[in-house]
């Protein structure tokens, strides 16, 4: 540990960083951060500063607001714009009990959790996730406005496409903090745009998408843009989601859901993880869709997923498989957006997986047509089900599944359904436009 410190002390010297953020989420996956100057980064990187958790939202009652930043060493970087200040390092934190002890509101603590759980397994849980976002115009205040950057669409390049420059600088600043980013391109709507990651272990991924969003913000304002992670910002257009991939390997370093035996190329392991995603996506969909916006992008003729069924050739069902076998069999599940908290997403995902591994689950045969053209009785006889409408029927479901609520544990869950249910009481109180438009002379 002293030579890590010592390691991270070093190169903070020769990248000229004399400001240091601990970095954190809440539970609704806001980012947070405490910030230390040089004088205190030894301090800091021994897990020493405390700070006032009863201010974060979900963390701590007032009596017992006094929590502990726990850095993960492994999680340095330095942001590569440097100010008159110098440069700033950050470090991903785990938030901890003034006694050294995991907190269980901490959403990281969640994550390793089920981690923890699959390599009680032999398993190593990896995740390549695929975040869209929209890149909007702001006004003469610097404030954003629902009109998007360009015109483009799928794959389009430059006029067509004016974000490619943007989307540039977002991949060479996250190359500079040691991220390896395999593709980025616009998307199907205006103003749309996406980046891969490569995969890597789950919570790894997660802190990724984290230091993402922070990224793709930063540089939109550089460029004079608003970067926006809302589901669906624009009614008539396509919103934005985080397909997300997993796969597993075993200490030999092979992927377990890959089987040359079956006609699908998939294993036993795999089949169960998809069963018990396609199980437990009603109930989790609260968690990796977690406003009431998400459920604006949760409808037909947008790509979107609606339906619980899996599929290898097309991409109308929550869960895909892709055609790539061997050690890149992996599944896509199509349903969170990038709203979510991605420590608490991953988290509950991957224990529907579990669920359905260890319970010897079957995810039956794919679904190979076009469900968006399906009619309701032939939906019902091949036994596909819909995702919940709004948030409030996505709270429901959460609330009667008890693989999500102990994957979350009691703090966590508890909290994140006082929030949410808090906000769907805000939203329908509120009177809409729409509402005003469509009834106000009619009625």
């Amino acid at each position: 540990m002293n030579d890590k410190i010592s390691e991270i002390l070093d190169l903070c010297v020769e990248s000229n960083v004399h400001f240091l953020r601990l970095q954190f989420t809440d539970i609704d996956g806001i980012i947070k951060n405490v910030e230390v100057p040089e004088s205190q980064f030894r301090k800091a990187l021994s897990g020493e500063v405390m700070f006032d958790g009863s201010s974060i939202e979900g963390f701590t009652r007032i009596e017992e607001s006094d929590m502990l930043l726990s850095p993960d060493l492994d999680t340095f970087a330095v942001f590569p714009w440097e100010s008159e200040y110098g440069r700033i390092g950050r470090l991903i934190c785990d938030v901890s009990l003034p006694d050294g002890s995991a907190f269980p509101g901490c959403p990281r603590a969640v994550l390793k959790r089920q981690v923890a759980r699959a390599a009680g397994l032999g398993l190593r849980v990896m995740v390549g996730p695929e975040a869209e976002f929209f890149l909007l115009q702001c006004d003469d205040a610097g404030n954003p406005v629902r009109e998007t950057h360009d015109k483009g669409g799928y794959f389009d390049l430059s006029p067509m496409d004016r974000g490619e420059e943007g989307r540039r600088d977002i991949v060479l600043a996250l190359e500079a903090m040691g991220y390896e980013v395999e593709a980025a391109h616009h998307e199907v709507a205006p103003g749309q745009h996406e980046i891969d990651f490569r995969y890597v272990e789950a919570v790894e991924a997660a802190d990724n998408i984290v230091t993402f969003k922070f990224v793709v913000k930063k540089v939109a304002l550089m460029h004079g843009l608003h970067a926006t992670f809302m589901p669906k910002p624009i009614a008539d257009a396509a919103g934005s989601g985080m397909h997300t991939h997993f796969s597993m390997f075993n200490s030999s370093d092979e992927n377990v859901f890959f089987d040359d035996r079956d006609s699908h190329g998939l294993s036993l392991t795999a089949r169960g993880f998809m069963a018990g995603v396609l199980q437990h996506a009603r109930g989790f969909v609260a968690v990796t869709n977690p406003l009431v916006n998400s459920y604006k992008r949760l409808v037909p003729g947008f790509e979107a997923p609606v339906n619980v069924a899996w599929s290898m050739k097309n991409r109308s069902p929550l869960l895909r498989v892709p055609a790539a076998r061997e050690n890149g069999t992996r599944c896509e599940i199509r349903v969170p957006d990038p709203s979510c908290n991605p420590y608490l997403a991953l988290a509950v995902m991957l224990a529907a997986g579990l669920d359905g591994m260890e319970k010897k689950m079957d995810c039956g045969e794919p679904v190979n047509r076009n469900i968006f053209s399906m009619s309701g009785r032939e939906k019902k006889r091949l036994k596909i089900t819909e995702l919940p409408d709004s948030l409030c029927a996505a709270l429901d479901c959460m609330e009667k599944d008890d693989v999500v609520r102990d994957a979350l544990g009691e703090h966590v869950f508890n909290h994140l359904l006082l929030n949410k249910r808090r906000e769907w009481e805000q939203y329908i109180k509120v009177i809409h436009p729409w509402e005003v438009d469509r009834y106000l002379d009619r009625y």
